[in-house]
């Protein structure tokens, strides 16, 4: 399987001139293990191949799990433009590697990519003071998204999608629980009264109850067959305000009353997606939600030890936990945010686990079906900063292309496109 690079083409007709054959194009393969140059823009080229209106084999724990298309000069030119690595293979050579992938003996599969998805991300329209790791690796992939916030989710907009991504939002009402610390800063001041305006313009008396019915569409998104991506402060706290369906957890300074004194006790853990039996956070504040978060102090680790492992699963079998793990390597970076890990003791046992920290019993990378749709929570903010800071700088991705914890987002952007395929003859 001959490399190209981009003096390809012009070897390519010498060999031809003087009499030496050559592969005939027929498939373009783009590996995607320790040899491919940019991981990342490689899942653009893929979303980019399936506009033009071409379908794509996902090749399922094939080198890292790659990627084969119909050959096209335009494809090729792309993939230069854009420093993807990638193979030239004939039909034969296509052929074997898919019956290399069906043989009962390896865990490995071929899906099809039939339809790029039509990709949301939920987010305030005013500037945040932290980046969103989403669409930093969106922009950087060249794969395109719109940004939807409130007004879009309650005037139901949302079908229009097939793939919703949340980050670091406060479904609860608390405005992050950044009270103590940044209560003064303009762009607290300022997001309150954004909050508190469209809770007003939508006949809400309170921001938790506008954030209520906006998680409560979201839900609506999942069981009409939608795929749900939250990252961060975004995975509990969506699971906090379903239990929390018509309890005050919001003390005063959120809210202008006190919270429930028997909130706690009224939780309905029926309602939720991947959590039950947490405890709230009391204590306004207090820089968490729940006890579902493993703190810093409980995780005993630091950027030096930090590292998740992803679970391997049958190709065959289960394949959609496999396409959302399909990486090259198994063991990655951990990362913090203002959710990092859950507690293991705390996930329902439905839920699929995807990848955990064992030896603190912390899953990082959960999944599960509600309805006829999906969601997936991530814990951690930026896979490439360790711990993002309010105010700092956003991640530069040139600098890491070939990020495996940005790998894991990009799984899950593709997965709505994906078909299971059945094997060529």
């Amino acid at each position: 399987m001959p490399k190209l690079t981009s003096l390809t083409l012009l070897l390519t007709c010498w060999l031809s001139f003087v009499g030496i054959p050559t592969v005939q194009a027929a498939y373009i393969l783009i590996p995607m293990d320790d040899n491919q140059t940019n991981h990342l823009k490689a899942y653009g080229i893929a979303y980019w191949v399936l506009e033009q209106g071409t379908e794509v084999d996902w090749l399922l724990n094939y080198r890292g799990g790659s990627f084969m298309c119909a050959y096209q000069e335009k494809f090729e030119r792309e993939l230069i433009i854009r420093d993807v690595s990638y193979q030239i293979l004939s039909d034969a050579q296509a052929n074997s590697i898919l019956n290399q992938i069906a043989s009962p003996d390896v865990n490995m599969d071929a899906v099809r990519l039939e339809k790029p998805p039509k990709v949301a991300v939920y987010s305030p329209k005013s500037k945040q003071p932290w980046d969103d790791a989403v669409t930093l690796v969106l922009t950087f992939a060249e794969i395109p998204y719109d940004i939807v916030f409130d007004d879009e989710v309650l005037t139901d907009q949302l079908p229009k999608y097939d793939w919703l991504h949340l980050h670091h939002e406060d479904f609860t009402g608390q405005y992050g629980k950044f009270y103590s610390a940044y209560r003064h800063q303009p762009w607290y001041i300022q997001q309150q009264k954004e909050y508190e305006a469209l809770a007003k313009k939508y006949g809400f008396a309170k921001v938790s109850q506008l954030k209520l019915a906006v998680v409560k569409k979201i839900r609506d998104f999942c069981a009409s067959g939608g795929f749900l991506f939250a990252m961060c402060s975004a995975t509990d706290t969506y699971d906090i305000a379903l239990a929390a369906d018509g309890v005050d957890i919001c003390e005063s300074m959120y809210d202008g009353d006190p919270a429930d004194p028997r909130a706690q006790e009224k939780l309905n853990f029926n309602n939720t997606f991947a959590f039950q039996n947490f405890t709230i956070s009391r204590n306004p504040y207090e820089y968490e939600y729940s006890n579902i978060d493993n703190q810093q102090f409980e995780r005993g680790l630091n950027e030096s030890n930090d590292y998740f492992t992803l679970f391997q699963f049958s190709a065959k079998w289960d394949p959609i936990p496999t396409m959302l793990t399909q990486n090259h390597q198994s063991v990655v970076k951990g990362f913090m945010g203002q959710t990092t890990g859950f507690k293991k003791r705390l996930i329902k046992s439905e839920v699929v686990i995807l990848g955990e920290t064992k030896k603190i019993d912390e899953a990082r990378y959960i999944h599960g079906t509600f309805g006829r749709g999906t969601w997936t929570f991530y814990g951690g903010h930026d896979p490439e900063d360790y711990q993002h800071f309010v105010g700092e700088e956003h991640t530069d991705l040139s600098l890491f292309p070939n990020s495996a914890g940005y790998r894991l987002i990009l799984n899950n952007i593709l997965f709505p496109a994906a078909r299971k395929k059945k094997q060529k003859t």
